[in-house]
């Protein structure tokens, strides 16, 4: 079983083949071939079971080509002097044409034979001008232009989440899900741009991780608004405590009342002489009003590779 992996853009871990005649150790820098070209990243110890409980959503291993040698370390820093050169020019060429599309970084190859600009765009751009000036700028060089999603860009710029941990994208998560504002609504979430969506303007992705959970204490549970019959008279529901299996319940005389769902039963009448308000409805004056549905996911938001 794979004992080494590494981790490239978007954080991704790939396994290595390590043929018998290569020693390698953890966190040494280590040359591999993907289908860029020769790329350098830190070899690391990844425990057997891991790779094992990951099973199929791992990729394909890429091979070791060799360990980086002392002498050259300082290779990187001139790869790493003229990626910031590139893209400063990239940048110029797309404000020159006054292109839609914001670049996001640029990588070169270790063999400095092919130069990848990551970029993303609210829809297909027409970059043929500007794939001609990179062409005449960077000349011997493979030049690749790569659309990437928004979700993408935030997994490649890292960052800290809400939870103030570092975003998981950037972190621990091999693929991204599809997510809609119907899992922050059936959780009981305030639908609130701020409090819902991440640093890439999408709805969160921990948001699928508890989901399951509130499905399954929701069993029983009548929706938000619905009329009940309660211990202490007619009431309508105004809010579902999904962790504690509490519903909240606005009494005729104004009160709320928690009850379990074993001590209320739903009733045919609506009950209109009560008002409750609505904590899924999103109004907030003191905020830019944003169109909830800008918030998921579409085409533009990530890719299935970078």
């Amino acid at each position: 079983m794979y004992k080494f992996g590494v981790r490239l853009l978007k954080k991704r871990l790939y396994p290595i083949v390590i043929p018998d005649t290569a020693k390698v150790e953890h966190g040494q820098m280590i040359i591999v071939r993907t289908e860029k070209g020769e790329e350098v990243t830190k070899a690391l110890r990844i425990p057997c079971c891991v790779f094992k409980k990951w099973g199929d959503q791992l990729p394909e291993p890429l091979p070791l080509v060799r360990v980086l040698a002392p002498k050259e370390y300082g290779i990187l820093d001139e790869i790493q002097e003229k990626e910031n050169q590139a893209h400063q020019k990239c940048e110029e060429f797309i404000t020159k044409h006054e292109l839609p599309m914001r670049l996001v970084t640029t990588k070169y190859t270790f063999d400095r034979k092919k130069l990848t600009f990551y970029f993303t765009a609210p829809y297909r751009v027409d970059f043929r001008e500007l794939l001609k000036d990179l062409t005449q700028t960077f000349r011997k060089v493979r030049i690749d232009l790569r659309h990437i999603g928004v979700r993408d860009e935030t997994s490649i710029l890292e960052g800290l989440g809400l939870c103030g941990n570092e975003l998981c994208c950037c972190s621990w998560l091999k693929q991204f899900s599809s997510i809609n504002i119907k899992l922050a609504k059936d959780q009981g979430m305030p639908i609130n741009p701020s409090k819902i969506s991440g640093s890439c303007g999408r709805l969160l992705c921990c948001m699928n991780y508890e989901y399951s959970t509130y499905m399954e204490a929701a069993v029983g549970m009548p929706p938000v608004g619905s009329g009940v019959m309660t211990p202490d008279g007619i009431g309508r529901v105004s809010a579902l405590h999904f962790l504690n299996g509490k519903v909240a319940v606005k009494l005729e005389d104004g009160k709320i009342k928690d009850f379990t769902k074993q001590e209320i039963d739903m009733i045919e009448d609506e009950v209109s002489n009560i008002e409750i308000d609505n904590p899924l409805q999103y109004n907030d004056d003191d905020e830019e009003f944003v169109d909830i549905s800008q918030l998921e996911d579409d085409e533009q938001s990530f890719t299935s590779e970078v």
